[in-house]
């Protein structure tokens, strides 16, 4: 089974996954400092939920969750194929987990990915690629789903591990 992903920068997490849980009619499947991801059956969705104070209500990146790393191969020959440049990030870690991945950049610079996930994390992950090209570009800023200016405890499990990212 593929899924949407959309990932969201939130203010406040707590009152986030108050409301998601609510809106969704279930409970996060995963919840760590700074992130909740929800695995919503109906519509077919993976929520994630970035604490990033001052960025509220914006999308972080949007991305298709797939069944295995045969499939993100698959993708990225067929993007590339396509002549989209890919950037590929296979057995990375990011927002506890670590995966295999694809990612692709819109034409409006928004952000893509195709990603499978092999194995939960107990370590957020940092990424510098996926916030290359924003306005913040200190390596100790690019932390993985663009956490960068989030919460004490989202920098903290950011901080402690250099793997890729979502």
């Amino acid at each position: 089974m593929s899924r949407m992903q959309l990932a969201l920068n939130v203010d406040d997490l707590d009152q986030a996954v108050e409301f998601y849980s609510k809106l969704f009619n279930v409970a996060p499947a995963k919840r760590k400092p700074g992130y909740a991801n929800f695995a919503v059956a109906e519509p077919p969705l993976k929520l994630v939920l970035l604490e990033n104070p001052g960025q509220g209500g914006t999308i972080n990146h949007l991305g298709v969750e797939v069944e295995s790393s045969d499939t993100v191969h698959s993708e990225i020959a067929r993007l590339s194929g396509e002549g989209l440049f890919t950037e590929e990030e296979i057995n990375a870690t990011c927002c506890f987990a670590t995966q295999d991945k694809v990612w692709v950049t819109g034409p409006a610079g928004e952000k893509w990915e195709v990603y499978t996930v092999l194995s939960d994390s107990d370590t957020f992950g940092t990424s510098p690629k996926l916030l290359a090209d924003s306005a913040t570009e200190s390596e100790e800023s690019s932390v993985c789903c663009g956490t960068a200016g989030g919460s004490q405890e989202a920098q903290s499990a950011a901080s402690t591990t250099s793997a890729a990212c979502c």
